[in-house]
Order: C-alpha cells, then structure tokens, then sequence
C-alpha cells in the first residue's frame, strides 16, 4: 500500500509543476492551436448549439417531498465541507447522519445529480482510504467520529482531500474553519451577476466560476500565510470545488438543458437564506436541494472523462492553478517546486504538451494515494476503478516516473501542519 501511495503522490507532482513552469508557452494562442488535449477539449465540449442534449422531467425530476423532505441535521448527525453531499443527506438520499458508505455516495451522487459512477466511485474511494474507515468501507461527510470510524472524515482532512481556496468556504489555516460558508466569499460570488437586471438570465456558469476561481486563488496567495497548493488537493480536487457547482447545483430543463443555476439555488445550496445581501442568514449544515429541480439528462453523465477534460482544458488557458507549492509562512510568498528537480530528469517542461503526457498525468494524479491491487474490503472497488482507468492508460501509452522527491514539499508549512499528515508516513 504504501508504495503505491508513494507511486501515485509523485505522479501528480508533475501536473502542476510543469503547467507552472511552462506558463508563457500555455498562454499562448500558437501553443494552444497545436496542443493534442486543447484540440480533444473542444471535440468533447462542442458549441452549446450543436448539442444535443434531451429532457427528460420524469426521469431527471429530484424528490425534495415525502421521504426526501428537507430534514435537518440534529445532534449526532455530522456535515462538512462540501454542499452537494450535505444537501444529499439532509434530503435523506444518503444516510441522514453522515456516514456514508462507499455504495451509498455512488448510488446518490448518480440519482442526486447524474454524476458518472468513475468519478462517484473515484471519490468514495479516496474519501474512505484517505479519511474514512477501510473495515466498513464507509466514511463522515463531516468530522470523525472515533466511536464509529478510524479517521478524521471530511472535515479534518485538510490537504488530503479538503483544500485551501475554496469558492465559499474557508482556508483552514486562515480562518481555523474549513466547513461553514464565508459570508464575503459568498457575496463575492452572488455579486458577479449583479449586473444582470433580469432574473431570468442570471447564471453562474463555468466560464463565471473560472473567473471567481482566478480571484479567490489569488485571495488565498495574499491572506493565508500558510496557503498551499497541493499535488493533489490543489490540482484536482479544487478545481471540482468550481466546476461542480455548474455541472450539479445548475437546474434543467427544456430550454438550459445543461442547466441554469440563479441566484435563489445557488444560495438554497449553500445554506443561505434572505433576500438581499445585507439580510442573508448562513445556518450551518442546512444545505438543501431546490423544489422543482431536475438533475443531468440520463446518458449526458458527467463522468471521469468529463471532468479531465474541463480540467485540462481549463488549465491550458491558466495555468497558474497548476503550480504546485504554497506560501511558507508569510503572506505573497509563494514559491513553486521545479518539476525536473523533482522527477530526477525523467521529465521537463518543455515536453508535457508532447503527445498524451498532460492526459497521463491528470488522470494518474486522480489515482493517488489508492493502493491499486491491494486485497482486503477494498479489493472490489479498487479493482472496479482501474478496469476503468487503465484502458485510457494503455491507450495513451503513458510513461512511467521511476523516482521523486517529495521532501522538495517539506518546505512548506502548509504542507507539514495539515491535520491528516500522519496518512502520508
């Protein structure tokens, strides 16, 4: 297990180091003309209106009645960091108090919001190896409970799966509270439409969230001294954090049948009620899914494949969020890691836009810290995801990294100080 964790947190290294280093040439319209991935980006994500994309209210409506009323947390029952999930227990589509099983996350993620079963199952996974309890296969949405589970849960797993700048909420190091909503950062979002006169219009879209995401990584670079970008949790798991909200919170229908997410959603998501910016009222663990709210068609699945394209995609018009590192104990101090320093000069700069190397790194870099192979509760599920990645790998003909230094990372107070640093020794 461990030389697979090893393995597997080296990979992604590379992805945020080499996008760092090679900032001019991605920035350039002439780099991404001739780019492999840009060009699989745009085939997978044509024009809107060239889509074609059904809809189906009977098989895309979501109950928020009868067993699937809004209930709300009491005590006992844990919520954590991320909206969706709360929101999913709160309705009673996973367990109402927070202990989640691996199946149960995959099952509600797909009836919840249309979410593919690869990346479902890629995060249940890792939230279970990482944060949860491999006996039970289960894991808290929220903090850890040591009379039920071995490990810290969602909540107290900064920098391993949990990351600092969050769109709503906190960085853990800045204000000591990764989970509840930062009244400011929310307000920062809910005011990028605030030029749009009719409500009818207002939509908090991918290309707004990029956006917002530029500012808040930049936020989190001149307040938290201890802000770091993690080989994982900065590269792939704080980018779900943005694209998510489009991709799951926004509602279908006929006319947006890849959706629309207004104002009144994005907040019912959120916790947060009041009608005006001076009167929003957060309440913690209150995370709800709209009435009259329809999930992804049946078949337009937003799956692995999906998001490692937006990802790739989105990275090549910036990458700045792929440059691995953080502030080391003062504020506007960032500082990066230098990718052949770290691969022992298996791999530079200069070459991660050959051929599928981008691809290859994005998609090992979702792998890490799984211990592929493994026997024991996990076997099943392990196996089940690499029959699912290891044919893009193949295809891809990715190459092999033979050596890295992670003590490069130990340099970074944010990386050290993380509460869940023991999972990495």
């Amino acid at each position: 297990m461990m030389k697979a964790h090893h393995y597997f947190v080296s990979l992604i290294f590379l992805v945020g180091q080499a996008l760092s280093m090679t900032h001019r040439m991605l920035e350039t319209p002439h780099a991404m003309k001739h780019t492999s991935l840009a060009e699989s980006y745009a085939h997978a994500h044509p024009p809107t209106d060239k889509r074609t994309i059904s809809f189906d209210p009977a098989l895309q409506y979501v109950s928020t009645t009868g067993q699937h009323a809004f209930v709300p947390p009491g005590p006992g029952d844990f919520r954590g960091p991320c909206p969706g999930v709360n929101a999913m227990a709160n309705h009673g589509y996973i367990p109402h108090n927070g202990i989640v099983t691996i199946d149960q996350l995959v099952n509600g993620s797909y009836t919840v919001f249309g979410m593919g079963r690869d990346l479902a199952l890629s995060l249940a996974v890792y939230s279970t190896v990482m944060d949860g309890d491999i006996t039970s296969l289960s894991f808290s949405i929220g903090e850890g409970d040591k009379a039920i589970l071995a490990q810290n849960g969602l909540t107290g797993s900064h920098n391993n799966f949990e990351a600092d700048a969050s769109p709503i909420k906190g960085d853990f190091f800045q204000y000591g509270n990764n989970h509840d909503v930062q009244m400011s950062q929310f307000v920062q979002l809910y005011n990028l439409q605030s030029n749009v006169s009719d409500p009818s219009q207002v939509n908090y879209d991918i290309d707004l969230l990029t956006s917002f995401r530029l500012s808040r990584f930049q936020q989190s670079i001149d307040k938290n001294p201890y802000f770091f970008n993690g080989p994982l949790t900065g590269v792939l798991v704080q980018p779900a954090a943005y694209y998510f909200i489009y991709r799951f919170m926004a509602n279908k229908s006929e006319e947006y049948p890849e959706g629309r997410l207004d104002r009144e959603m994005l907040k019912s998501f959120y916790g947060i009620t009041g009608s005006e910016e001076d009167d929003f009222v957060y309440t913690s663990g209150y995370e709800r899914i709209p009435d009259n709210w329809y999930k992804r068609a049946i078949g337009d699945e937003y799956g692995i494949v999906s998001y490692f394209d937006e990802l790739s995609g989105i990275a090549l018009a910036h990458p700045k969020f792929f440059s691995i590192g953080g502030n080391t104990g003062q504020v506007d101090s960032f500082t990066g890691v230098d990718l052949t320093d770290l691969t022992g000069g298996v791999y530079h700069a200069n070459t991660l836009l050959e051929g599928n190397n981008l691809k290859c790194f994005t998609l090992q870099a979702m792998m890490v810290h799984l211990p592929i192979g493994a026997t024991g509760p996990l076997e099943d599920v392990l196996d089940e995801l690499a029959d699912m990645v290891d044919p893009l790998l193949r295809t891809w003909d990715c190459p092999k990294l033979e050596k890295i230094d992670e003590s490069l990372l130990e340099k970074f107070p944010g990386f050290s100080r993380y509460p869940g640093m023991e999972r990495r020794n």
